[in-house]
């Protein structure tokens, strides 16, 4: 990865200038635009701002912001990465690449997470939460005990395992110029065609008309009965398996899960600005409404339920779980 971003950076230093003269693109960006996106670390410390947190405080947030795709133990859900295990599998023909296994810098993996978790939230944690987070994947891996507090003072000096892993990148100085010269502009092949359609991303209409909006089935009166309090404070605990990708209430915006505020008693696919997949879309369109007998199926076991389901969620095993997320989804209405 660190190869590939070295070249990417010297492309861009030669391209840039060249775009800007002749095509007059842009402008000289503002200090304050520097700034926002000047959130690099290096591996000696350098950008690190200050801050501290510990194992403990580190799973309470992980378990909060992360747990839904890596695990409670940052040992991975499906297909999302596994942070934590891997020892001893970097020469196996499937290595497992963790930060443990495999990452050189802590750095990295504190720069990764400031600038692009949690997934479909970039940027909303604080320093603290950062620091607490990285200790906790630290502690995941059995690289530290459960009282350690990592700071901006001491990450510079921790070690990870595959440290000496890595050699520098010389294909600056070795290969850049075998393979770069003038770039074809015209007649640089015989002829093109089509070779490939994205029917498997679903953004390919299927015929005419495709891309017309169906009729949306009428949703019935639903009535929701008084919920006992407390089933529904269990059911917001729930919900934090499913915060990470999904919001409900006010403000509410659509993630990598649509918005799930008054999904309760209504047809499915209906929340709009989001695009769903064709496996919920087919089950919309067949008349799939969201009571508490269909989310209980679903959140069971999504593809069980959904053959083709985009969502990665390994399913709610216990049936209290599932009573009580039911009662909390139903407490928002539209």
């Amino acid at each position: 990865m660190l190869k590939y971003l070295k070249i990417s950076a010297a492309i861009c230093l030669f391209a840039t200038p060249v775009l800007a003269e002749g095509y007059g693109l842009g402008r000289p960006a503002l200090p304050e635009e520097i700034a926002a996106w000047d959130l690099d670390v290096s591996p000696d410390g350098t950008g690190l701002p200050p801050g501290s947190g510990d194992v403990f405080t580190g799973e309470e947030i992980f378990a909060d912001q992360c747990a839904a795709c890596h695990g409670d133990f940052a040992e991975g859900v499906d297909n999302w990465p596994k942070l934590a295990g891997g020892w001893d599998t970097l020469a196996d023909e499937d290595p497992v690449k963790t930060v443990g296994s495999y990452w050189p810098h802590l750095s990295t993996t504190w720069d990764y997470v400031n600038r692009s978790m949690p997934f479909g939230a970039a940027q909303t944690l604080e320093p603290d939460d950062v620091y607490a987070i990285v200790a906790y994947i630290l502690y995941s891996n059995d690289l530290v005990d459960d009282d350690f507090v990592l700071s901006d003072e001491n990450l510079a000096t921790f070690a990870l395992p595959n440290e000496d892993g890595f050699i520098v990148d010389d294909r600056m100085e070795t290969e850049f110029s075998q393979w770069v010269g003038e770039p074809c502009m015209v007649d640089c092949k015989d002829s093109v065609e089509v070779t490939m359609r994205a029917m498997v991303l679903d953004v390919t209409p299927e015929g005419e008309g495709a891309d017309e909006a169906s009729a949306e089935p009428e949703a019935e009166s639903v009535e929701v009965a008084a919920v006992d309090p407390a089933l529904i404070d269990a059911g917001e605990k729930v919900f934090r398996k499913c915060k990470s990708c999904h919001q409900l209430g006010d403000g509410a915006k659509n993630r990598v899960g649509p918005v799930l505020t008054g999904i309760v008693g209504n047809p499915a696919g209906q929340v709009e600005g989001f695009r769903y997949s064709k496996a919920l879309t087919d089950m919309a369109d067949a008349g799939l409404v969201w009571d508490e007998e269909s989310l209980s199926a679903f959140l069971a076991n999504p593809r069980s339920f959904m053959k083709g389901t985009k969502m990665a969620f390994a399913g709610l095993k216990k049936e209290e779980d599932l009573i009580a997320i039911n009662a909390y989804l139903a407490s928002f209405a539209e």
